[in-house]
């Protein structure tokens, strides 16, 4: 059941980034872009969270997922700093 509940987050993610990256696409803002960027790397967290937890649960990956889960906030972080439009 948590198999489950974990390729549901990565696939959340995905749709998420995607439909980011096509309003950037017809937008062009900074925030759009830097966010998307975010949610890409979230995927890639809840992908590595898969692998880790339930592909190969003897190796441990959680310093790879935290690295990618922190820099994929601060990329959102930075986005939302950096790409507010006044």
């Amino acid at each position: 059941m948590a198999e489950i509940i974990y390729l549901l987050c990565a696939a959340t993610s995905l749709v998420a980034a995607w439909l980011l990256i096509r309003h950037h696409a017809r937008r062009r803002t900074r925030l759009l872009f830097w966010t998307s960027v975010g949610f890409l790397g979230l995927a890639a967290n809840h992908v590595l969270v898969v692998v880790d937890l339930v592909l190969r649960p003897n190796d441990d990956l959680s310093l790879l997922r935290s690295a990618i889960a922190a820099g994929a906030m601060l990329t959102i972080v930075f986005g939302l700093i950096w790409g507010s439009e006044l």
